[in-house]
């Protein structure tokens, strides 16, 4: 399984997530059967709310879970509606949210929550 996290700069899985994950910079794959990172730049990267287009970054990776600290409502259903499932971080970091993924220690979000702007999360925007 290949699971995709927000980030600032590739530090593989030294990265800490960031904070909303249509802006980010970029992703950093963990594919969970080989232990192999990737790196997908988010060209699409805007720092204006509801402008970000995450999904055209990810498009033909074959990314099958994001793990998001916070993440819009919009980007949050489109990943769904394409059969990527959406995690809540737990700790911020790739490494230890992979584990936690592979753990099955994080929270599966299922459409209705609000992690952009207030919630459980506020990513600024």
């Amino acid at each position: 399984m290949k699971i995709c996290f927000p980030v600032e700069e590739d530090g593989g899985l030294d990265s800490p997530i960031y904070g909303h994950f249509g802006s980010a910079p970029g992703f950093v794959t963990f594919d969970t059967d080989t232990q192999r990172t990737g790196f997908i730049n988010n060209r699409n990267a805007v720092h204006e709310h509801g402008a970000c287009n995450p999904a055209a970054a990810l498009a033909g990776a074959g990314v099958d879970a994001v793990i998001v600290g916070g993440i819009g409502h919009g980007a949050m259903l489109r990943l769904m509606d394409g059969g990527v499932s959406v995690y809540q971080a737990k700790d911020g970091a790739v490494k230890m949210d992979a584990e936690n993924f592979m753990q099955n220690r994080l929270t599966k979000l299922g459409g209705n929550e609000n992690l952009c702007g207030g919630g459980t999360h506020s990513c600024g925007h």
